[in-house]
């Protein structure tokens, strides 16, 4: 495992989790004020990056934003950006020897979960649902939808890339049929208490949504900017099963790990399409950035080089699922502030 030189872990309670000026880290603070300036006229309600696990740059909306109080302890949801915690806890449940990703995922939700034929629904890997390559139709009136009438053929799994929450959202299934026990307390028991955060799943229609504070999404993006390491603990020690995770899962949508974003590729596509565009995903941020996204604009943004943690909770900047045009800005802003001009 590795980890980045002289991290910090904060304590179990998040007020005292240590800051650092950004001057001593040689930023620039005179843009910070027009950061924060264009991400309250984004609707956000609170902002964080932290630096080798130090606080650097904090700030909220409370008042300011829909007369809604918003502070240090205010949850929040994740929507899509809590996709990656599951990706987690997955490689967590194989390291415990509960599953195999080459498994047919039909050995744990059964048969009959989708309209396929057996030999079709066979075929379906917890692979394919980690990577969103089901083979599973997207477009149905209703995307979300789990049940067998929603989950219809389209191509071979493994075949085609497309962003579909259902075939996602049935990996709580498969783990919960794979460790016997609910998903919420596998979940706190192997993920979030280790790392001291808080927060909680609700189910909202047919998605399962998770609920935090600022910090406490920070916590998670300090593990993964430390490899699945807390404070000399490992989380998750298969290195293997880390470096696919964040890396390039299949070609169709080299942009794509495990339910993670991934920056600094060639070609990227988005939900609800099926061209390429060319370059990178965000191209203002760092190549070695990965991203949890979520709809209304949830990020979570690690960059290993740099030793960086960025999160950003809100409401709606653009209307998209994925927030890219909003993350590209939102670089924009912080670049000049990290890595200032000579």
């Amino acid at each position: 495992m590795l980890c980045v030189p002289d991290t910090y872990f904060p304590p179990a309670d998040n007020a005292e989790w240590a800051t650092v000026a950004p001057e001593l880290l040689g930023w620039d603070t005179e843009p910070i004020d027009t950061l924060y300036t264009y991400l309250e006229a984004q609707n956000t309600r609170g902002f964080l990056v932290l630096k080798n696990g130090r606080i650097v740059l904090e700030h909220y909306w409370g008042l300011s934003l829909a007369g809604q109080p918003f502070d240090m302890e205010s949850y929040w949801y994740w929507a899509s950006a809590g996709k990656t915690l599951t990706a987690m806890l997955v490689g967590i449940a194989q390291e415990l020897g509960y599953l195999q990703l080459s498994e047919s995922s039909s050995l744990y939700l059964g048969p009959g979960w989708t309209m396929l034929t057996p030999e079709q629904e066979a075929q379906i890997t917890i692979l394919h649902q980690l990577t969103m390559t089901s083979g599973l139709d997207d477009d149905v009136p209703d995307p979300y939808c789990t049940d067998p009438e929603c989950l219809i053929y389209r191509a071979e799994p493994g075949s085609r890339w497309a962003y579909h929450n259902a075939p996602y959202t049935l990996l709580d299934g498969v783990l919960e049929s794979a460790t016997g026990q609910a998903f919420s307390p596998f979940f706190n028991q192997h993920l979030r208490d280790p790392i001291d955060m808080q927060g909680f799943w609700l189910y909202s229609g047919f998605n399962h949504v998770f609920y935090s504070t600022v910090r406490d999404m920070a916590r998670f993006g300090l593990l993964i900017l430390n490899r699945g390491l807390w404070a000399g603990v490992p989380i998750l020690q298969d290195e293997s099963y880390f470096q696919a995770m964040t890396k390039p899962s299949q070609t169709i949508n080299p942009s794509y790990g495990y339910l993670w974003w991934l920056n600094g590729q060639d070609t990227f596509m988005v939900p609800g399409l099926q061209l390429p565009f060319p370059g990178p995903l965000t191209p203002h941020a760092p190549a070695d950035m990965i991203a949890a996204m979520g709809k209304n604009g949830q990020l979570i943004n690690v960059v290993p080089s740099q030793g960086l943690v960025m999160i950003r909770m809100g409401d709606n900047p653009d209307q998209s699922l994925i927030p890219l045009i909003f993350q590209d800005e939102l670089w924009q802003h912080l670049t000049p502030i990290i890595c200032p001009m000579d």
